[in-house]
Formats: C-alpha cells, sequence, structure tokens
C-alpha cells in the first residue's frame, strides 16, 4: 500500500518537535513528506526542503502560498494532510485553512490560543468531514493502553485518587533571552498564548490523566508561578483535581525543577488496585494490589491487551519509548484515512477542547488565589 504524502507547516531551523514528527511518520512506512513550509523566510524553508530531499517547487515561502499550491494539484498529486507543527498562536489558523483546502490535519498540542478559537475549528471539522488528530503522543504508548484497559476492565475498581506529575528543568534560567527558540517562543504571550508551563507540559499531564481513567477534570484549584524574573508566563504550577465521579487528585507541572529531564509520571489508585507509569521509563507499569507483591507488566508481553500489544513492534526488553508513541499516532491516522469505517482511536478535536478549558481554569483559578474552578 502506497505511503499517504503529507505536507508539514513549521519544523523548520531550531526546531525541535518536527524532526520528532517527521520520525514518527516514517516509522511505519504509512507516510512520506512531499513539501511544506518550515520556516519565517522564503530562504530558509527552502533551504530546509533541500536538506530534507523535497523537489524545489513544493517548498514554500509562506505557509498559505503552500497550502493554495498543493491544494491545485491533481489528486494523483496532491498531498492529503497537513501536520502542523509551529509556535500554538499559528496552530488554529492552520488548521482552518488546511481544512478549508481538503486536507486532514495533523497538529501538535495544544489546540491553540483560546476555548473561543477551538470551538470555531471544531465546527469547521465537523463540516469538512476530514480527520483532525492531536498528538498527546504519551497516550499512545502500549502500557498507558494497558493501564487503560486495566482501569475499564474494573481491575482497580472504583478510582480514588490520581497523582500526575510533569518535572523539567530546562527553563530554571532565562534560556529565552539567549535566543534559544524553543524557548522564546513558549515564554512569549503573543506565541504560547495564556500559558507557558501549563500550557506546554500541564495539558499533557491532564490529558493523560483523563485518558487513564476515563474520567473527566471536573473542576480545580490551581496555584501557577513565575519564578524566572522577567518572564510573562508560568513556568511552574500545581493544581488539586476533582474527577467526575467523586475522584481526587493533584496535578504538579514545573519547567524551573533543576536537573530534571522529562519526569511525567502518573499514579492511579482504585478501591482494588493502584497502578504507577512513568514515561522515563515507559516499558514497565506497575499494579498494585493489597494483598500480594506488586506486578511488573512489561511492554512486548503476550499477557498484555490487544490494545497494548498492538502498540508494540519488537520483542519484550527492545526499549520502546517517545518516537514509537507518536508512530503510533500516525500509524492510527492512516488507517482511519484509508479506512473510515476504522476506529479512531487517537486523540482528537474533544482533547483539543478539554486541553483548553483546563489551561484557561488553571489561569484563572490562579489569579482568583487558587479558587476552585470549573473546567469547561
Amino acid at each position: 500500500m502506497p505511503a499517504l504524502p503529507y505536507l508539514m507547516l513549521g519544523g523548520g531551523p531550531g526546531a525541535f518537535i518536527g524532526a520528532v514528527h517527521r520520525i514518527a511518520a516514517a516509522m511505519d512506512q504509512h507516510w512520506r513528506l512531499v513539501g511544506g513550509s518550515f520556516a519565517s523566510t522564503s530562504e530558509r524553508s527552502r533551504e530546509t526542503g533541500a536538506a530534507l530531499g523535497l523537489a524545489p517547487e513544493r517548498s514554500s515561502g509562506t505557509w498559505q502560498e503552500c497550502l493554495a499550491r498543493e491544494a491545485k494539484l491533481s489528486a494523483e498529486e496532491r498531498a492529503v494532510a497537513v501536520v502542523i507543527v509551529t509556535p500554538n498562536h499559528l496552530h488554529v489558523p492552520m488548521a482552518l485553512a488546511a481544512l478549508k483546502a481538503g486536507f486532514h490535519v495533523i497538529c501538535d498540542k495544544p489546540l491553540g490560543g483560546s476555548v473561543a478559537e477551538g470551538k470555531e475549528l471544531a465546527a469547521a471539522i465537523a463540516a469538512s468531514g476530514r480527520i483532525f488528530a492531536l498528538t498527546h503522543n504519551y497516550t499512545a504508548h502500549p502500557l498507558i493502553s494497558e493501564a487503560r484497559a486495566l482501569v475499564r476492565a474494573g481491575r482497580l475498581g472504583a478510582i480514588r485518587k490520581v497523582l500526575v506529575e510533569y518535572a523539567q528543568g530546562w527553563l530554571a534560567g532565562s534560556l529565552e533571552k539567549t535566543g534559544q527558540k524553543q524557548a522564546a517562543w513558549r515564554t512569549d504571550p503573543a506565541q504560547a498564548g495564556a500559558s507557558c508551563c501549563m500550557g506546554d507540559i500541564g495539558t499533557h499531564a491532564a490529558n493523560l490523566a483523563e485518558h487513564v481513567t476515563g474520567l473527566p477534570i471536573e473542576s480545580l484549584a490551581a496555584d501557577l508561578s513565575t519564578f524566572v524574573p522577567g518572564r510573562q508566563l508560568d513556568d511552574d504550577g500545581s493544581v488539586l483535581l476533582r474527577f467526575r465521579g467523586g475522584a481526587k487528585g493533584a496535578l504538579v507541572a514545573s519547567q524551573i525543577m533543576v536537573g530534571c529531564e522529562n519526569g511525567l509520571r502518573l499514579r492511579v489508585y482504585g478501591e482494588k488496585a493502584g497502578l504507577e507509569w512513568s514515561q522515563e521509563e515507559p516499558n514497565t507499569l506497575v499494579l498494585r494490589h493489597p494483598d500480594r507483591p506488586a506486578e511488573l507488566l512489561r511492554t512486548g508481553q503476550g499477557y498484555l491487551s490487544a490494545d497494548a500489544k498492538s502498540g508494540a513492534r519488537v520483542p519484550p526488553g527492545h526499549p520502546e519509548g517517545y518516537l514509537e508513541a507518536f508512530a503510533n499516532i500516525y500509524t492510527r491516522v492512516a488507517a482511519a484515512i484509508r479506512d473510515p469505517k476504522a476506529p479512531r482511536d487517537f486523540p482528537g478535536i474533544d482533547d483539543g477542547l478539554r486541553g483548553m478549558a483546563f489551561i484557561n481554569a488553571c489561569v484563572e483559578s490562579s489569579a482568583k488565589n487558587a479558587a476552585w474552578v470549573k473546567v469547561g
């Protein structure tokens, strides 16, 4: 089956996530990059396209030019999807234009800058009949699928406590003042939106908690902080959570925890059992019991659920992680494009709207001295 052609918007010089998407899209050979607009200037965009081996005429100076030219090609020549890997403020405008031009859309998170524009995008997706995927990649780890299956099967009983943390230290200093691209746009309200830390990594933590438990966060009380002098957006936050059904929880997200790398960790406890998972050791899921030793469940083993087994590519003991989780999303989106009856088991517009509601609630609550605020 031929690979599906796609365009990329963003992901040029100095970018991080663009290369991640390109590797993930290529991993299972369901996608091939055919063009894009990779940078804010025509020269840099074309240089990136050339470095990626693309035809010169398919590397545009602006994303508007890219979409307009591609839309004029025949059905046999044109891309079927657009991948958006830009700073947050461009996500929705690009997605709206891509949908209008007839493309499916795969977009990095968070959804955009506000709930209002997220709702505008949701309406456009519904009217277009096209697929929209949001790359909350951590949900596609095999053992996160296993954790979700265990919760759904009732192995934990009624959920009581959910603890999720995302610890990073890369913004502990004024990195944005050095010209470092990733720090610069994330700390700029005009590009990142209302939040840096909660928008960048807190949304991953909240999404993971809701994905595994199946319980939406109904209300929260947030205390956001900006520790680095001169920074305009939050770089740390602590949030108390109340879930539908009565479960309680806490979320900590920080980008100023010196020495921490990418410490996303989830712990869920029910009446019967508990589970623990860490992104820095993603091939192990701990299942805790009240009356016997804890079980260590491992990626690739035959005793896992069908969903968990389908997300693994190599035999047990061969580590799978960040890139492979991204690749699972790309593979599932490709299946849904090829077959309208295929399950859409990847994050989409609803997850994006939940994320925007979470960010807004955190910002509002913190401004009110950590008052409880409804989410959505």
